[in-house]
């Protein structure tokens, strides 16, 4: 299982349920890894897309403690032993967890690629990602050059669990 995130230099990935920062590239990784596969969310991220809407051509799972919510193109679920038991059905490299906090500290233990984008600036933050380069078990085996948006500096980074 995978997981893809985009992290500030605190690990901060959200503000008032809102990206910290919209970077192009990182939006076109994200959309060109996922494309096609399985994406795993808490309600909160689907509701911060566009019209709150599941992404297109995925296969979208929300996980909500919320009885009552439904999402017109996404399958809705309840529980983590409710989404892991959904996602025997697809291959293990299909399948991105994309957010938010709990929802990416729910599945951490069952995830062997995460796909980081580390952006070189401190924001503001109110949501956080788990601090990979503090856990023994994960490791850094592909980075990309520094890319530059604007005066941002970010780069590509994959960890693997050792």
């Amino acid at each position: 299982m995978n997981l893809i995130v985009a992290v500030d230099k605190n690990w901060g990935i959200g503000c008032n349920n809102k990206l910290l920062v919209s970077i192009p590239a990182d939006m076109k990784f994200f959309r060109e890894t996922t494309s096609g596969k399985v994406v795993v969310m808490g309600r909160k991220t689907l509701e911060s897309f566009p019209n709150g809407l599941p992404l297109k051509n995925r296969t979208n799972i929300v996980l909500t403690k919320n009885p009552s919510f439904h999402a017109k193109g996404a399958i809705v679920l309840h529980s983590l032993e409710e989404v892991l038991e959904e996602l025997k059905k697809y291959a293990d490299e299909d399948i991105y967890i994309i957010g938010g906090e709990s929802i990416y500290r729910q599945f951490l233990p069952y995830c062997s690629v995460a796909h980081v984008t580390k952006i070189d600036h401190a924001y503001e933050a109110d949501a956080y990602f788990p601090n990979l380069d503090e856990m023994e078990e994960w490791r850094i085996t592909a980075d990309s050059e520094e890319q530059t948006y604007f005066d941002l500096e970010y780069t590509f980074l994959k960890y693997e669990k050792k």
